[in-house]
């Protein structure tokens, strides 16, 4: 007689993931882990067993939303797990939603593992599926995020980021290229390498060497930037291959001849954060703003096209009208292709918080605008240079055609990182074309933040 056993459904997770791409990473490989397990993903709150929040900690703005995000997963599905940075203030979170079922901190992967199964054993058990699972992804199967290390080694007097992620720990080399050779693959066409401070990525390990493909190869940012660029598509294509998150150290100056050659794309996110030499000094951060210049400008000597975005803070405690006036000026020299600017901002636990002198709200919000309004003349001056250029653009979304039947896309240029950056629009582009496409697209207008193109013939 056969009898015939029926599997119980799987247990379903739902995941809110909050903050910055090093965030969203650990939410992937969460999910990953879980699905291993034997639990399958829910899109809304009503499908999910328990839904798990990946919170942010840096700013108290952060934490507000956190505290939002976790109450609106109670209040639509009841069971919440949380983690991530903000776990590290599990008495806060635990004093703001009693019913959460557990808490961990950021980047432990197993403490959660350990919690969903307390809380929602899985009903099916892993090796269900004799079939490999790929790794879950949060972002679009065009682009992924490579995160080489966790932690930072720096004492920044704003940031609370060793506190909530402990000190630098670098990531193998080997592992790192495994999993971007899988990525790619996979049919990833953009790797965005992140991490705390990418230029420091070997410095706790000494630079180990680790064989790859018979060669040995040290955990360094050179290195690691040299074998990513050998990296090659199914269709034969380089990926492109973005660096965030670069101190300005020497050894920067050599990845630049990378992007010069192609092998890495022409971009570099540089975390400066002001320029005022005593404003650099109280946030304890290096202050050799006037060789960065120099820097800079023998960057786009070797690479012209290279882009370059960094983020600024206003209203720094001490920060006087000289300082600023020093950063602006700094700024209109560095001609910088993407800025971004946040207002100081008080952090529970940074020792910044104790410094003299804060600035007043309304300063701050002055400067803010202005700063912003330079650096918006700055963006729309070097994307009106590139009207009657052709760019490669990736393609990010395809639109349905209009009543005339075109069809309308939205890309990225190499000078645009994803969720931060500018757009390229484009018009009148062919029904085959589809996302995660590079094609080569002439510029017709731009903006202060965005270019408007059409694909070449």
């Amino acid at each position: 007689m056969n009898t015939t056993t029926n599997l119980p459904d799987a247990k379903r997770v739902g995941m809110v993931s909050l903050g910055c791409p090093k965030a969203l990473v650990d939410s992937e490989r969460i999910l990953t882990r879980l699905r291993a397990d034997g639990y399958a993903m829910s899109p809304d709150y009503a499908g999910a067993d328990i839904v798990l929040v990946n919170t942010c900690g840096f700013l108290d703005s952060a934490k507000e939303e956190s505290l939002a995000a976790i109450g609106e997963a109670i209040s639509e599905n009841g069971r919440v797990i949380v983690t991530g940075c903000m776990g590290e203030e599990a008495d806060a979170i635990r004093a703001a939603h009693p019913q959460v079922l557990a808490v961990t901190g950021a980047h432990q992967y197993e403490q959660v593992v350990e919690a969903m199964h307390e809380h929602a054993p899985p009903s099916q058990g892993p090796f269900v599926d004799l079939i490999p699972q790929p790794d879950v992804k949060l972002t679009p199967r065009h682009y992924s995020y490579l995160k080489i290390s966790e932690g930072c080694n720096h004492s920044c007097s704003f940031c609370i980021i060793p506190d909530l992620r402990g000190k630098l720990a670098s990531r193998r080399i080997d592992a790192v290229l495994r999993e971007a050779e899988k990525l790619v693959a996979a049919g990833t066409k953009e790797l965005l390498v992140i991490s705390q401070d990418t230029s420091a990525y070997g410095v706790d390990t000494r630079h180990e060497e680790r064989m790859w493909k018979g060669n040995s190869v040290r955990a360094h940012m050179t290195d690691l930037a040299r074998e990513l660029g050998g990296l090659r598509t199914s269709e034969g294509a380089a990926p492109w291959l973005r660096l965030h998150y670069v101190y300005p150290y020497p050894h920067v100056d050599q990845v630049i001849p990378l992007m010069a050659e192609g092998l890495l794309t022409p971009y570099l996110d540089i975390p400066f954060q002001h320029a005022a030499p005593s404003v650099l000094k109280r946030m304890k951060r290096p202050a050799n703003e006037a060789k960065v210049l120099a820097r800079l400008k023998k960057w786009r000597d070797i690479c012209p096209d290279i882009a370059i975005r960094s983020s600024f803070v206003v209203g720094f405690p001490g920060e006087t009208e000289d300082d600023f006036a020093y950063l602006i000026e700094w700024l209109e020299e560095a001609h910088l292709d993407r800025v971004g600017a946040f207002r100081f901002e008080p952090v529970e636990g940074a020792a910044a918080n104790a410094l003299p002198d804060p600035v007043p709200e309304e300063v701050k919000e002055e400067r803010y605008a202005r700063l912003m309004e330079v650096t918006e003349r700055i963006s729309a001056a070097k994307l009106a240079a590139k009207v009657g250029r052709t760019l490669p653009v990736i393609i990010d979304e395809v639109g349905e055609p209009d009543e005339d039947g075109d069809i309308g896309a939205t890309g990225r240029s190499q000078a645009d990182a994803p969720e931060i950056d500018g757009a390229v629009y484009l018009r009148d582009v062919p029904a085959t074309l589809a996302t995660g496409d590079i094609v080569n697209v002439t510029i017709e207008d731009a903006d202060a933040h965005d270019l408007y193109g059409l694909i070449s013939g």
